[in-house]
């Protein structure tokens, strides 16, 4: 008669039968909360670039991963927002920095109950705004910031991160930081490596967020958008110097990448929903032209339907709350 004899349709009829046969479903556990902390302060502090998202007190901290804890969700990754800034980042090294003491505060209040994760660059330590210190043309000097690395690990794990995330694209950082790591006797201490990192405009909100003080851009160490092989290499690097985990970050703009990274590693895959992501989402429902709860769902579905294991989304907990 003409009609089709096979009709995907029957499996899309019920929203029973279209949860029986979803091949790829988004749950807290596989979820992590970006958070910012900011030094002296006493209230939490809105991001104007990022609606919904603060630069929280210790107190709000505490109260917020709390929170997250009891959602469901699998992690935080921590940010710190220093009062002051230097040429070499030298809060964080210090063991009473603002991330430091927050990394603390985290550990105290929520211990093993989700995965207390830390940024490890210097970019939101430095009075350029770059992700190492600079040498006498200007540049990353990449050596000498892979010492200050090396530090801000150990000091990082003393204060109770179970993973830290170096996201600065130095190098040789990850087999740095490990080795500094289990020399210190934190053989315990994970590394969520930031194997791939792009030079990206949806970075602008975070730099709002962390009060940067950038002056130029990142081209000569962040990658360039174009190259995808590059981030199979960058892989294979990060891979054999012990990165336990790996990440593609940003996320929708690189969803391609992410399936590749995903397909080649041996180990979990993170992917960064970033704050541009974030925040044109926001903007865009603020407008009425998206159904906020749907878009949102739909790129995390999306993120993992690329590969990730695990996402970094500052929906987090609420998406969590929606989940289960």
């Amino acid at each position: 008669m003409g009609f089709p004899a096979q009709r995907p349709r029957r499996l899309r009829s019920t929203p029973a039968m279209r949860r029986l046969v979803s091949e790829t479903e988004v749950r807290p556990r596989q979820l992590v909360l970006p958070m910012f902390v900011r030094e002296g302060a006493t209230e939490p502090v809105p991001i104007s670039s990022m609606p919904g998202v603060v630069q929280h007190s210790r107190d709000s901290l505490r109260k917020a991963v709390a929170e997250a804890a009891s959602a469901g969700v699998g992690g935080v990754m921590l940010f710190g927002v220093p009062e002051t800034h230097d040429a070499t980042g030298s809060g964080a090294l210090d063991p009473d920095g603002v991330l430091n003491v927050a990394l603390r505060d985290v550990r105290s209040e929520v211990g093993d109950d989700l995965v207390v994760m830390s940024d490890l660059c210097l970019d939101e330590f430095t009075d350029h705004g770059h992700c190492g210190v600079l040498g006498p043309d200007g540049d990353v000097d990449n050596d000498a910031t892979l010492e200050l690395y090396a530090r801000m690990g150990v000091e990082q794990a003393r204060a109770g991160a179970h993973l830290v995330g170096p996201s600065g694209m130095m190098d040789g950082q990850v087999g740095v930081i490990r080795s500094a790591l289990d020399d210190a006797g934190f053989t315990g201490t994970g590394i969520l490596a930031y194997t791939v990192k792009y030079a990206s405009a949806f970075y602008g909100p975070f730099r709002e967020a962390v009060n940067s003080q950038l002056s130029g851009d990142r081209r000569t160490y962040q990658q360039d958008g174009g190259n995808a092989r590059e981030a199979l290499r960058e892989l294979e690097l990060d891979l054999g110097e012990g990165a336990d985990m790996v990440m593609v970050k940003p996320a929708l703009a690189y969803l391609d990448v992410l399936a590749r990274v995903a397909d080649a590693a041996d180990v979990p895959v993170a992917a960064y929903q970033i704050s541009g992501e974030y925040a044109m989402i926001e903007a865009a429902v603020a407008n009425g032209w998206l159904d906020r709860d749907r878009t949102i769902l739909e790129t995390l579905t999306s993120i993992r339907r690329a590969g990730a294991d695990v996402v970094l989304t500052y929906w987090a907990t609420e998406a969590a709350s929606w989940l289960d």
